[in-house]
């Protein structure tokens, strides 16, 4: 009981048992609630002096990750909401004031590419988890079988090919945040289970029947009309107000245009330190299509060309040809298919032409790697 009460006190003490009451099932017990060693009287001197070394070997060692920790909070800090306009600040204004509330969950809606994920990171970043991990899951990237398993863990032999016990994002993301992407696609069942998580912070890892408990802070995001989900009993209405604790609504960039030069030298700035390149502004020429330009594709569309530009530009200023020319007001998508998967399209072609076909280069500058740009040129029907 004593160095179960240390051990919560402060998980980072190194503790070692001695005792002359030594047998399997103590030890066994020391060990499982947090003793780093066990030790039976009356101990060999050269051996309790070893243990006690590699002890405070090991408590050096865990000061260091902690203290690692918390460095990689204060840099994950440094995420930004970026944007002026009264509905950006509006959501700056929000982040802040759920970041403050612990445990709170939160639910962040708004049209593919907006910026979702820079939200639930600014929320982790600016709370008081921001030392422990931040774990992400897309749930439409996995099928359910490897979304169970991803999110819960798995015991040895749970299914052909689980070699070894693993632990799942809900488990690792203690006194953490995890974020699930695209909530509103998970399947009937896996709404089940997650709801069971939500209501106990307790779940059971695929093929174990030991229950294991997780305190984590969950952040989802969806750019479904959940609301309709739930009418149509797609979505389970009790999981919905579970996660519907706290929402933030991302806008549109179309509709906060005075975001999109802000945005657009953000990135900007952000390239050039990553390809060492001269690139500070745009052109007035450059500035003006981007400012007449819709950005179906939102902030992420707005990114891929500032990046696409920085690959081909030359000089301090980015010009209008370094821009995709789909962003012209003449150009396929100024006044044809404004649909996210034309602009892609297009992009992803734009990119490769002027690449000369190279995949491992257009990757690179697309920020995907080789085997999702092959996935891309098969979707669209691409010809290099």
């Amino acid at each position: 009981d004593l160095l179960r009460d240390f051990q919560e006190a402060d998980p980072a003490r190194v503790s070692i048992m001695l005792t002359a009451h030594g047998d399997i099932e103590t030890a066994v017990e020391a060990m499982r609630v947090g003793a780093y060693h066990f030790i039976e009287k009356p101990p060999n001197p050269d051996d309790l002096l070893a243990t006690l070394e590699k002890g405070l070997e090991v408590r050096g060692l865990k000061r260091t990750v902690w203290g690692l920790r918390r460095q990689a909070g204060w840099q994950f800090a440094d995420v930004e909401v970026v944007g002026r306009s009264a509905a950006m600040q509006h959501v700056v204004d929000l982040v802040g004031k759920v970041a403050a509330s612990e445990g709170t969950t939160v639910l962040v809606r708004g049209e593919s590419g907006v910026g979702k994920e820079v939200v639930a990171r600014a929320i982790h970043a600016r709370s008081t988890r921001a030392e422990f991990p931040f774990l992400e899951i897309n749930c439409t990237a996995l099928p359910e079988t490897l979304l169970e398993s991803e999110l819960f863990g798995h015991e040895k032999g749970a299914f052909t090919g689980a070699q070894y016990r693993r632990k799942g994002k809900i488990e690792l993301a203690h006194g953490g945040t995890l974020f699930l992407d695209e909530i509103g696609d998970v399947s009937p069942k896996m709404q089940i289970d997650l709801l069971r998580v939500l209501e106990t912070r307790r779940f059971t890892r695929v093929g174990g029947d030991q229950e294991v408990a997780s305190d984590f802070r969950l952040v989802c995001a969806t750019n479904k009309d959940l609301e309709r989900l739930v009418a149509e009993h797609l979505f389970r209405e009790d999981l919905y107000y579970r996660i519907n604790v706290f929402t933030v609504a991302l806008p549109p960039l179309r509709e906060r245009p005075e975001d999109v030069m802000r945005l657009a030298r953000h990135f900007v700035e952000k390239y050039a330190r990553a390809m060492a390149k001269p690139v500070r502004d745009f052109t007035p020429e450059a500035e003006a299509v981007m400012l007449a330009y819709r950005w179906p594709g939102n902030v992420r569309e707005l990114e891929n060309a500032v990046e696409r530009a920085m690959v081909i530009g030359r000089g301090a200023a980015i010009r209008r040809e370094d821009l995709p020319l789909s962003l012209e007001p003449n150009g396929s998508n100024g006044a044809g298919d404004l649909s996210l998967d034309a602009v892609e399209r297009e992009h992803i072609e734009r990119v490769l032409t002027q690449l000369e076909g190279n995949v491992t280069r257009s990757a690179a500058a697309l920020g995907i790697d080789r085997a999702t740009l092959y996935h891309k040129i098969k979707r669209y029907g691409i010809r290099r």
